[in-house]
């Protein structure tokens, strides 16, 4: 299949990378009409993860953008591209590796930000002989989601520490990961989020031995990304950098105030624990923000890009890491537009 090049993108994603396509922020008249909808899917239930956009929803940072914001929850993890790409959303919430292997199948689809910029994804153990080090996993019963590139984790993190994985046995439990852990089923779990499971499992004083994918072998990627389609790239980039700059406001205003996140997630979501809630906002700030803080939120950085493309395409996910090359771009984030 021959992919359409979104004119956008136009330049090599090392120059993205290096700052050369930046030329200041570009500012974009809001008007004096009514607000722009835009539909946006979530990725799961409002939980810590979307603090910065309930808090841009709530404090009005959209609204003077002149957006009108309306976030839902997907049926499914993997609904949300979908639902992107047959036009019943505007934006939507996703993961890297989902989006690379969309791509893959031919969805025009385009990452415009990060909005965590590490991996969350993590193996977690309990006990009184919790797991301590990748090597430590061989011979062990982990169990997973049965989600093919977090099998591929698993593989490429025991031979990074010299184990087999022939003597490590994988057991698919779906999504039942925390009770599957609990009940001793297995001796790990890989798939938890560290922010989210891992901070509760801590407050529950059930003391989690917490090994991160980026930490112990996989390459770095970005955990979640807004993603447009590419003909609204192309169309509709006042509005999607509008969208970005508020909310990357609604994050300034969380990493300033945790409780103005936990005040926004809780009114979307009225059964979130508010303490619980607190402790897993200010886990994951460190993540909301590029490492390089002369980056503006939401950067993507195109090395890291291509090096997790390569290592799915090595591990037979993809058919070529060119796949990554124009899945995202800064154009709509502050200081990078062309």
């Amino acid at each position: 299949m021959i992919r359409r090049r979104p004119l956008v993108l136009v330049l090599p994603a090392v120059l993205l990378a290096l700052g050369l396509a930046a030329c200041g922020e570009k500012d974009e008249p809001t008007g004096r009409g009514a607000s722009e909808r835009v539909n946006l899917v979530l990725d799961y239930l409002p939980n810590a993860d979307h603090a910065g956009i309930y808090t841009a929803i709530a404090e009005g940072e959209f609204k003077t953008a002149k957006l009108d914001v309306k976030p839902r929850t997907p049926s499914d993890p993997s609904a949300p591209l979908k639902l992107l790409a047959a036009g019943r959303a505007d934006l939507a919430i996703s993961y890297e590796p989902e989006l690379l292997l969309a791509r893959a199948k031919g969805a025009d689809l385009v990452a415009i930000g990060a909005l965590v910029q590490k991996p969350l994804t993590s193996i977690v153990s309990l006990g009184k002989r919790p797991i301590r080090s990748a090597a430590s996993l061989e011979g062990k019963k982990v169990g997973t989601a049965g989600i093919p590139y977090q099998d591929a984790y698993l593989e490429t993190i025991l031979e990074q520490a010299g184990a087999d994985p022939d003597q490590t046995k994988p057991i698919n439990v779906g999504f039942n990961l925390v009770p599957a852990l609990l009940s001793k089923r297995v001796d790990a779990v890989l798939g938890m989020f560290w922010n989210v499971e891992g901070v509760e499992l801590r407050r529950q004083d059930k003391d989690p031995v917490i090994l991160r994918m980026d930490e112990i072998g996989v390459p770095t990627y970005n955990e979640l990304i807004v993603v447009a389609r590419a003909q609204d790239v192309r169309a509709r980039g006042p509005l999607l950098r509008r969208f970005m700059r508020a909310l990357a406001r609604g994050h300034d205003i969380v990493r300033k105030d945790v409780d103005s996140g936990v005040r926004a997630l809780v009114k979307a979501n009225p059964d979130l624990n508010r303490r619980l809630q607190h402790a897993q906002i200010q886990a994951t700030m460190p993540v909301f923000f590029p490492a390089d803080k002369d980056r503006p939120f939401g950067f993507q950085d195109p090395r890291e890009w291509r090096r997790y493309a390569q290592w799915m395409t090595k591990n037979d996910l993809l058919p070529s890491a060119e796949t990554s090359e124009r899945a995202f771009t800064n154009e709509f984030l502050p200081g990078e537009g062309i």
